[in-house]
């Protein structure tokens, strides 16, 4: 088992919906304990990890809530109705398994006389296995979260399982923290909340911290999949991409350099991202207080927002070189 494949487990297995990270932010202090001096949990719950200097604020950022479902309704014959948390595709939860935070698991499944192109969200629903009402309110209670619970696996060289998005993320930050020089600049590496819900955590946090410079670490789509129909220019295995732009920021042109000589430096493989649907909690730094200097550095991902989400080690091993790299000697 490879060391980012096992931090991946760790930080991946923990459960952490957007707006109940507790589980997870405490699993992410253990491992960053060690690397940083001190750790902070603001009113929003992001983890701010702090190495201090007296140089530039560099802010680093990695969301480390999840897209989930939150049960709303419980009929009489103990089927649950549930709501989205997050952004979610029909596509993905036909008869995939689920599971709340008490370890209370059920199977999403669909209204089978509503034709299937038909259906929405509305017509699906969480089977407990539970044989009324009473049966599934002893395990169940409407507003309780819920997650995939799905298998993970390493080959190939590649990682598939639940929640890279953004757990990975979070993993390349630990990685990252491993690997730093003797700098002065003074680091804040803020696992944030609820990024799947409006980016909330992000700008709550980059207030507090006042950053000069501020990076964030995301997953991204990918292009390399038969007969995409929106040509991208990342691949899985590509090397960490260096976001320009997406739906919700242009990212500096100075920060975009700054990531790319560092790269270079490494001799690192590197990849120029423009995402045309979605963003991340990049948009948020950018816009905190009057403005801040902000960039990204994306993991090519497949399948994001499915139980089975994919991306490759070598990828976010080099993308956490970069990010040392960058912090202590470009910034």
């Amino acid at each position: 088992m490879s060391k980012i494949f096992d931090l991946y487990q760790k930080v991946g297995g923990a459960f952490g919906p957007s707006g109940r990270e507790q589980e997870v932010r405490e699993t992410i202090a253990a491992l960053a304990a060690d690397y940083v001096d001190d750790m902070t949990t603001d009113a929003l719950g992001s983890l701010i990890c702090r190495k201090k200097g007296g140089g530039k604020k560099i802010l680093l950022a990695a969301h480390m809530d999840s897209i989930g479902v939150v049960a709303t309704y419980i009929d009489d014959n103990g089927f649950l109705r549930f709501s989205p948390v997050g952004g979610l595709f029909k596509g993905d939860l036909i008869n995939i398994q689920v599971r709340f935070a008490n370890g209370t698991r059920g199977v999403i499944s669909y209204e089978e006389k509503t034709p299937f192109k038909e259906l929405t969200l509305d017509n699906l629903f969480i089977d407990i296995g539970a044989k009324d009402r009473a049966e599934a309110e002893r395990q169940v209670q409407v507003g309780d979260f819920a997650v995939f619970a799905a298998p993970s696996f390493s080959q190939n060289g590649v990682l598939c399982g639940p929640y890279l998005d953004n757990r990975i993320g979070c993993v390349t930050l630990l990685l990252a923290m491993e690997q730093l020089a003797e700098t002065d600049n003074d680091l804040y590496f803020v696992f944030t909340s609820q990024e799947e819900v409006g980016l909330r955590g992000a700008g709550a946090a980059a207030f507090a911290v006042e950053p000069d410079l501020a990076l964030a670490v995301d997953v991204t789509d990918t292009g390399d999949l038969p007969e995409r129909k929106s040509p991208m220019a990342v691949s899985l295995g590509g090397g960490p991409a260096i976001k320009v732009m997406d739906r919700s920021v242009i990212c500096a042109p100075q920060v975009v350099a700054g990531l790319t000589q560092a790269g270079e430096a490494l001799g690192l493989p590197l990849q120029r991202e423009i995402l045309q649907f979605g963003g991340t909690d990049t948009a948020a730094l950018q816009k905190t207080r009057t403005g801040v200097l902000s960039g990204a550095v994306s993991i090519p991902t497949r399948y994001i927002h499915s139980p089975s989400e994919m991306c490759a080690e070598s990828d976010v091993a080099a993308a956490a070189a970069l990010l040392a790299h960058a912090v202590c000697h470009t910034f």
